[in-house]
């Protein structure tokens, strides 16, 4: 599933107009959906009481709290505009979490040549979240293009892994040591269970995990302190080559050892049309909320188990990504869209179901987004923001702010 944005693509010092021309010409523009897009009824309005979450998932040794259970977080836009990323940060801080994610685009501080870094946003972005009183988890991923110029140009896509693995790993580490102790945690790559994530090419768990080792290598010998978490993977049951199933992803990435690699496993957890407390297998056998388990909120129990049966039960899960969206334009998405009602009523209940039934795996919990200031309705990613790209609070905000924490 593509519900988090591509990311703006910076690779020389043009001003941004012919930036986006350039990269419009060598990635593409799509933003296309592996979701069933056949209409389904409208969202009822009943509660679906809470099934008990089995005890089997808590694993056999005591969970390490890296995290707060539940940490409150929100993905955040921060990049480019100073003024309106205090604005953001501020409404973070008014509603009471603790969190917030964002990017550093590979791309945009590594862009012209190997060692050749920019760091003039990324130093202001960390200096105003501490300021503000918060803590960030920083995602790494989006390649420049000296780092996939040898490859085929049909395997060069918006998010590519690099020719050679070991240069993402200096990337990371660069970043890591620049901020030693000030960063809390990073987040390697975005979805590699989708092809359009992994330069177009069929998602390949061991060449993710390789990834994920070379990163978290670099992470940790230059701030042994800072919590990795593995990438958050889409809930789809799209096959290869176009994608491939979370479940079977997170299986694959165990048996080629990732393990060792990651301190917090990250997932997304979209809600799509189901309340929140609806269990996976009431899901998977209905059609009005999509006949699959990842239609499910809870399907963060599926993983959950996964983690358990390769021996991961000591370690927490942080939800990357998660929220119901109020889209009536983007195909695709209409399906599952709630009315802004609903949205914030199931963003609060999934926070309350996480505390009362998740603890103590449950870690970093965040809602996507607080907008980036450039969306339109065009933008599917606006109608899953729960404040406007003006900065006005939607229902869902108000509801986040005043829920017991």
């Amino acid at each position: 599933m593509k519900w988090d944005i591509p990311g703006r693509l910076l690779l020389w010092n043009f001003p941004r107009p012919i930036y986006l021309l350039l990269l419009l010409f060598l990635f593409g523009t799509g933003c296309k959906t592996d979701i069933p897009k056949t209409p389904l009824p409208p969202t009822p309005t009943s509660v679906v009481p809470a099934t008990p979450v089995p005890t089997a998932l808590m694993g056999n040794e005591p969970v390490q709290p890296l995290f707060n259970s539940p940490a409150y977080g929100i993905h955040t836009f921060l990049w480019w505009k100073p003024d309106i990323a205090q604005r953001d940060l501020g409404l973070v801080r008014d509603m009471g979490f603790g969190w917030v994610k964002q990017k550093f685009p590979w791309r945009e501080i590594e862009g012209i040549e190997k060692g050749a870094f920019d760091w003039y946003r990324t130093d202001l972005i960390v200096q105003m979240v501490e300021q503000s009183g918060l803590q960030m988890v920083v995602r790494l991923d989006q390649n420049p293009l000296w780092a996939v110029a040898s490859l085929p140009s049909d395997r060069i896509g918006e998010n590519q892994p690099p020719a050679n693995y070991q240069d993402f790993g200096d990337y990371c580490y660069a970043v890591a040591e620049r901020y030693h102790g000030r960063i809390a945690a990073y987040q390697v790559w975005n979805e590699p269970n989708l092809s359009r994530e992994w330069g177009n090419q069929p998602p390949d768990p061991a060449a993710y995990t390789e990834l994920l080792r070379v990163c978290y290598e670099g992470i940790k010998t230059a701030d042994p302190g800072a919590i990795v978490i593995s990438a958050g993977l889409a809930p789809t049951g799209t096959p290869l080559p176009v994608a491939m199933p979370d479940t079977e992803f997170l299986q694959g990435m165990y048996a080629a050892g990732a393990g060792a690699y990651f301190d917090v496993l990250g997932i997304h957890a979209p809600g799509y049309k189901a309340p929140p407390e609806m269990s996976p297998d009431e899901v998977a056998t209905s059609s009005e909320f999509g006949n699959g388990r990842w239609f499910a909120f809870r399907h963060v129990e599926d993983m959950r188990a996964i983690m358990v049966a390769n021996g991961d039960g000591y370690k927490q899960v942080a939800i990357l990504e998660m929220g119901w969206t109020l889209d009536q334009v983007n195909e695709g998405y209409t399906w599952y869209a709630v009315d802004e009602a609903t949205q914030a009523d199931y963003l609060v209940r999934a926070y309350r179901f996480a505390k009362e039934n998740w603890q103590p795996w449950i870690g970093l919990m965040t809602t996507v987004y607080i907008a980036d200031y450039e969306w339109t309705q065009a933008d599917e990613q606006w109608w899953w923001s729960v404040v406007l790209p003006d900065g006005t609070p939607r229902p869902a905000y108000y509801a986040l702010r005043d829920m017991e924490k």
